[in-house]
């Protein structure tokens, strides 16, 4: 994975219930695992923006819903450092789903704004963005 330029403080536990902010159809994330965590023994795995997610549907399309699929966290409550000093919090914790073998986005637009260190680390989710802060 990319560095990213920020001291992003990992917020989000495995087992949290998080926004799905593409079309695909997804409505409701729950966070099985994240994707390239070291940590200690037995400490339970968390992720930030940035970080890549395994995940499963609770709520959305028939189709889609008990599904396990990949995505990328791309805002979070619990406010982060940037290097330029000044902190970051959104008011909702989102992601948005990427296809694991190519790490591009499924759905085709992002409703709503996308952390500037998420298209950091892949540059195609901030082409679909409406907005990136």
């Amino acid at each position: 994975m990319k560095a990213i330029s920020a001291r992003v403080t990992r917020a989000i536990n495995v087992g949290a219930i998080i926004e799905c902010a593409d079309n695909t159809g997804a409505k409701k994330l729950q966070v099985i695992a994240v994707k390239g965590y070291k940590s200690v023994r037995k400490r339970i795995p968390k992720a930030g923006v940035g970080d890549i997610v395994i995940c499963s549907v609770k709520k959305g399309d028939e189709k889609l819903k008990k599904q396990v699929v990949y995505a990328i966290i791309i805002r979070q409550r619990k406010e982060y450092r940037r290097l330029s000093g000044e902190r970051v919090k959104f008011e909702d914790n989102a992601a948005v789903l990427i296809n694991p073998a190519n790490m591009e986005p499924q759905g085709t637009e992002i409703r709503s704004v996308v952390a500037k260190e998420a298209v950091e680390r892949i540059s195609s989710v901030g082409k679909i963005a409406t907005i990136v802060l």
